[in-house]
């Protein structure tokens, strides 16, 4: 009647504790209860003379075999998760408890009625709580029924092991099922976690690499339109080109590392730079003093996404950025939004920062222009 009670223990989950050798001593322990089977299995070697007693002892090992075959198939589904297995297949272990139960106790008389315990237990193992307990009533009444037979007598105590067997197992099955859930849940957990992390590592990368490659792009276009004008100028603009492909590939080393840091002096010297190979008149401050040090990230963040969208989208002449100790602006003349529809994925990853410093990111339309701001209040 222990059958059961062997967890999910062989799934690896983190936070939950892996198989022992109990786990694997299991079918030996759960074995050990048949012994209530040797009843039957006496009476029947007792007429080993006779058809009946061979066939008698014949189906009580057999029983045991399918019982056993059925706690092991259960146990595997809760190793699998599955509290509830399916009627396919417990229907069948089941319907076979309760023929060679029957024909046991019909070979060898009373002794049989041990297989009535087995058969309760077996219910409560593989079908639904409100199911294996009216079966379990039902072979309680039953049991007691069958003896008013005057030369069985009474047998109150086989119901009373049905009952004591039925309630230890049920206990023992609602216990797995709520460790059952909490697996589920830990899984559950893990994967939001994994989903997390990879919207985390994409949306850096597109800020990263989505600012680094704009950049790139434009002096690269502006090298090409310099080649035949100004070659001194064409080859210093390459040259940022190499470096600006050197920093990109140490920015995505960083990320792919888990290393986010960026500094906002970082960012406005590259926001100078971006801007100015872009031909857009940049006005930047000259100090980050005022800044405190929980907002410096945020707000570096904040620069690199809306200086990247002004090179991107705005056809801007002019770009400035503003600092204040709670919060940060970059706004331009161009004529565009900073992204086709106004909600791009950089944005969207700095509406997750900012909300996670308790800031807020507001978007403005000017005439001309637009404005990215930053505020904590």
């Amino acid at each position: 009647m222990t059958s059961v009670s062997q967890t999910r223990s062989e799934t690896t989950v983190p936070g939950v504790s892996t198989p022992g050798s109990t786990g694997r001593l299991g079918p030996l322990f759960a074995g050990i209860w048949l012994f209530f089977l040797l009843n039957p299995l006496l009476e029947g070697w007792a007429h080993r003379d006779e058809a009946r007693g061979l066939l008698g002892m014949a189906s009580t090992l057999a029983f045991a075999g399918v019982y056993m075959a059925l706690w092991v198939r259960a146990r595997a589904d809760r190793q699998r998760l599955v509290d509830t297995p399916p009627l396919t297949w417990s229907l069948p272990y089941v319907g076979a408890l309760v023929g060679l139960g029957a024909l046991t106790v019909a070979c060898v008389g009373e002794p049989g009625l041990a297989c009535t315990v087995y058969i309760s237990v077996a219910c409560v193992m593989v079908f639904p709580f409100r199911v294996a307990a009216l079966i379990a009533i039902g072979l309680v009444l039953g049991t007691i029924a069958l003896g008013a037979r005057e030369e069985w007598g009474s047998q109150v105590g086989t119901a009373f092991g049905i009952m004591a067997a039925s309630v230890a197992v049920f206990g023992l099955r609602a216990v797995m099922t709520r460790n059952i859930d909490l697996v589920n849940a830990q899984l559950e957990n893990a994967r939001l976690a994994v989903d997390n992390e990879r919207t985390r590592f994409a949306r850096d990368l597109h800020d990263i690499l989505g600012h680094s490659l704009t950049v790139i792009t434009v002096k690269a276009e502006l090298a090409q339109k310099l080649l035949d004008v100004d070659v001194e100028r064409a080859r210093a603009e390459i040259a940022d080109l190499e470096r600006l492909s050197r920093d990109a590939l140490t920015d995505v080393r960083r990320a792919v590392e888990g290393y986010r840091e960026i500094t906002l002096p970082g960012e406005l010297v590259r926001a100078r730079v971006a801007l100015r190979a872009a031909e857009i008149e940049a006005e930047l401050p000259n100090s980050t003093d005022d800044v405190p040090s929980e907002l410096r990230e945020l707000f570096a963040w904040t620069v690199r996404e809306g200086v990247t969208n002004v090179i991107r989208h705005s056809r801007a002449r002019h770009c400035e950025v503003r600092l204040t100790p709670t919060s940060a602006e970059v706004r331009d003349d161009g004529a565009a939004a900073p992204s086709p529809r106004g909600h791009g994925s950089g944005l969207a990853g700095l509406r997750e920062r900012a909300s996670d410093l308790g800031a807020t990111v507001v978007t403005t339309e000017l005439s001309p222009g637009f404005s990215l701001r930053v505020v904590r209040t």
